[in-house]
């Protein structure tokens, strides 16, 4: 059920404004007025279940109870942080974005303002991934009720979600499906916002989307999961656009698929160390996956598949970076001895050949195009093929 506000919890107004002082901080302007007037009609904490889970810095989650932290729990609900709202087998399934996020994607799917002459009479959106029902409050809150339609494949979620909207006064039209599919019977549309990050868009939406219509989604790939993707569709089916240097959401789910994230290498599999191709490089494995959100994100694009972990439990050597493709079983192994990084071991094998190899032809690249940050990128459409380029259609850095 929808929270309610308790006695003893700090004054809804004073929070709201308090947040979109921070989200006004983070976007470097204050949001467009009707946006901002969506975010104070649109209570967060509405949204949100008695039991919620926040990051604790150490890579952990710490448990907040409305009926036992009050105060704490709405101080939360009103901060500009992911809220893990639900967990499955042990891992978050669900969650609250940060309200900055919430704000970067509206405003980049042009329904935070209308810009002079650029007026849609009636814009309709399609967002896939109806977690708390928040985001579509906020939407029907900016474009009316019937224009709206939310997606989830999660049948308790989507009920939830109905639930909360309901009870803040919002009736979109709730569906439970497969957000890979879209949902054709209320196309087409001139938004197509996702919730959750994807590592490729799916045809039902470049077909669902009105030519001249948007497509927004957090993006994500084996090795970064980082980024959001925005797209503009044409009369062909195809869509363009660009990738912006923000957000990291959870993935996909789709049915019956279990997620998929980095996988440990199998040095000690039934393949053997005596099987791997032996080698040494020059390139330090922390330049490839060290924290450079700009060349990893390069390496997601162009390495599609290859997942990366770290070793430091010594058990091998000083410090391994291990990479794999699980797909292929395919995996690489770059050992740091502790004494020198003017090079480095390197171990590779499967059916995928040179997977490190790939890795380190991946970032030389990088390094030739000036090291480009994830603004610079863009993404070309067409049914289920895609180009990745640089700055424009004219450098091409793969294919997928």
């Amino acid at each position: 059920m929808a929270a309610t506000p308790h006695r003893n919890a700090p004054a809804v107004d004073g929070l709201v404004g308090g947040l979109l002082a921070v989200v006004a901080e983070q976007l470097g302007r204050p949001l467009p007025a009707r946006l901002e007037q969506a975010f104070r009609r649109v209570h967060r904490h509405r949204f949100l279940p008695a039991r919620i889970w926040l990051r604790d810095g150490t890579g952990g989650y710490e448990l907040v109870d409305r009926a036992a932290e009050p105060a704490r729990w709405m101080t939360a609900a009103y901060s500009d942080e992911p809220l893990v709202t639900q967990f499955t087998d042990g891992l978050p399934s669900s969650s609250a974005s940060m309200p900055s996020m919430v704000a970067r994607m509206l405003l980049l799917a042009g329904l935070g303002e209308r810009p002079p002459g650029r007026e849609i009479a009636s814009p309709r959106v399609l967002e896939l991934g109806a977690g708390t029902g928040f985001n579509a409050g906020l939407l029907c809150a900016l474009l009316g009720d019937r224009q709206v339609t939310t997606v989830d494949l999660d049948p308790l979620l989507a009920a939830r979600a109905g639930e909360n909207l309901k009870a803040a006064g919002y009736a979109p039209r709730v569906v439970v499906g497969d957000a890979a599919d879209g949902w054709p019977p209320g196309g087409p549309y001139d938004v197509v916002l996702a919730t959750f990050s994807v590592d490729h868009v799916p045809p039902a939406w470049l077909t669902q989307a009105r030519p001249g219509g948007r497509i927004v989604t957090p993006w994500t790939s084996q090795w970064c999961r980082y980024g959001t993707l925005s797209l503009t569709a044409d009369e062909q089916g195809r869509a363009e656009g660009r990738f912006h240097a923000f957000a990291s959401f959870m993935q996909m789910t789709r049915p019956r698929t279990a997620g998929v994230g980095p996988a440990s290498v199998p040095a000690s599999s039934a393949s053997g160390e005596g099987a791997a191709e032996g080698s040494s490089t020059t390139l330090s494995p922390w330049a490839v996956a060290g924290g450079d959100l700009d060349a990893e994100f390069h390496i997601g694009l162009v390495v599609p598949g290859a997942s990366f972990a770290w070793d430091t439990s010594g058990e091998h050597t000083h410090t391994r970076l291990e990479v794999a493709d699980t797909t292929t079983g395919s995996w690489a192994t770059v050992d740091y001895d502790g004494r020198t990084s003017a090079a480095f071991t390197v171990a590779q094998a499967g059916t995928r050949q040179r997977l490190w190899d790939e890795i380190a032809a991946a970032y030389r690249r990088w390094e030739q195009l000036g090291r480009p940050g994830i603004d610079r990128y863009g993404l070309s459409v067409a049914g289920r093929s895609a180009m990745v380029w640089v700055d424009s259609p004219a450098t091409a850095v793969a294919t997928r």
